[in-house]
């Protein structure tokens, strides 16, 4: 497991890395003696501590949104349904008390038992799930409350019925009006960050991961079934594209990794959720004093700059 001393390294290489430089501005010698001091503290995660990543992020005992809710927030209102059509427990909203102030919050919610799990569909959303996401970010936008994302989603739904509601451009619209929004907002990947169902609440101007959290565009057992044939090659896979948050971070895909009680979030919720605060409350604060043209204006030019090669 990474010391935290590490994480910060790692964040501050990736930030070096992503930092759009003035003509003639070289860093490249703090990048090396950044570099250097991480290759001696610890190699790259190996493929087993990678998989193992994987195994964390989906165990059964790991919080989920409303365990950290019932931690993190109070004076919590939960709110139900997309206006239109449905309720979709896979997604909970709600308005709430969060370092004094007022915040919107949607996260995914999987179940802990088998009858939950059947009722929220695994965490995985219908369209009307993300209508319902979106009616927060529409009221966060209104009223200038922050808003805080927790993304823990395996996919989007792939059922028929999702898509002949709209599942692709639902995604879409929950994407373009993240981009739009006048207030701060933070993500947190907080077990699984699947593919369409996680960018979709996951547009953020601050995008964090739980140490053993995993974001990744397709599941490691879907990757393995396309090039192998055999879902059995998932920790082929996983050790392929590297789903793990230390590596999310080299790419520049998220902005910081959290930190984790010793063997993962689920051995002790309690500081898991401390930690978790800890760094939405300080990614909150640095957003603060940004206009609200400046905060779309950054946000677009995040998102736009992924995957580009130099």
């Amino acid at each position: 497991m990474a010391t935290d001393h590490e994480l910060r390294l790692r964040e501050r290489l990736s930030r070096l890395r992503n930092l759009n430089l003035l003509g003639g501005t070289r860093l490249s010698g703090e990048l090396e003696k950044l570099q250097r001091q991480l290759e001696r503290i610890q190699a790259a995660p190996t493929d087993e501590e990678i998989w193992r990543s994987v195994e964390l992020a989906r165990h059964q005992d790991r919080p989920y949104t409303l365990d950290y809710v019932e931690r993190l927030f109070e004076e919590w209102v939960e709110l139900h349904g997309d206006r239109g059509r449905a309720d979709d427990a896979a997604f909970v909203i709600g308005v709430g008390r969060f370092a004094d102030r007022t915040v919107a919050v949607v996260g995914n919610q999987k179940g802990r038992d088998i009858k939950e799990r059947t009722h929220r569909n695994f965490g995985m959303a219908y369209p009307e799930g993300y209508r319902k996401a979106m009616r927060v970010m529409e009221l966060a936008d209104r009223h200038r409350f922050p808003l805080i994302s927790l993304v823990d989603i395996p996919g989007a739904y792939p059922g028929v019925a999702a898509e002949q509601h709209g599942q692709g451009g639902m995604i879409a619209r929950s994407q373009a009006l993240m981009a739009r929004l006048d207030v701060p907002v933070v993500t947190c990947v907080i077990g699984e960050g699947g593919s369409g169902g996680a960018i979709a609440t996951a547009l953020a101007d601050r995008v964090l991961m739980q140490e053993n959290a995993i974001y990744t565009v397709i599941s490691p057992e879907g990757c393995a079934a396309i090039l192998w044939r055999d879902a059995g090659e998932a920790k082929r896979a996983a050790a392929a594209f590297k789903p793990d948050a230390v590596h999310c971070l080299e790419l520049g895909v998220i902005d910081g990794i959290v930190p984790e009680p010793e063997g993962g979030a689920h051995t002790d919720p309690d500081e898991a959720a401390r930690l978790l605060g800890e760094a939405l409350r300080d990614a909150l604060e640095e957003l603060d004093s940004v206009p609200p043209d400046e905060l779309k204006r950054r946000r677009r030019a995040k998102f736009r700059s992924l995957g580009v090669y130099a």
